[in-house]
């Protein structure tokens, strides 16, 4: 499965965004050839296989890196509990607290 990633630009150089994913110190690069518009530092893309596919606001990007975040906290949850049922209580108080 391809997933597209909402990540804002750090850095512009030469038609590519250097951009920072959710807010961790990793980055990504993507070329900007798709863009019908210029983005600038501080503008959210959606990332797809290097390329970036448009621009995004801020509001929309942290809605769906929420989103992601809950999916694979959901995931993990999912996982633990059908590996170790018992510990299922353990594992709803753990991803309630939004540590996973």
């Amino acid at each position: 499965m391809c997933l597209a990633v909402p990540a804002e630009i750090i850095h512009l150089n030469n038609g590519v965004a250097t951009c920072r994913v959710g807010g961790s110190q990793s980055t990504i690069r993507a070329s900007l050839m798709l863009l019908s518009e210029n983005p600038a530092i501080g503008d959210y893309l959606v990332i797809h296989a290097g390329f970036a596919l448009r621009v995004m606001d801020f509001a929309e990007a942290e809605e769906s890196l929420r989103l992601l975040r809950e999916t694979v906290c959901d995931a993990q949850v999912s996982k633990a509990v059908s590996e170790h049922p018992g510990d299922a209580p353990i594992a709803a108080a753990f991803a309630e607290s939004g540590k996973v």
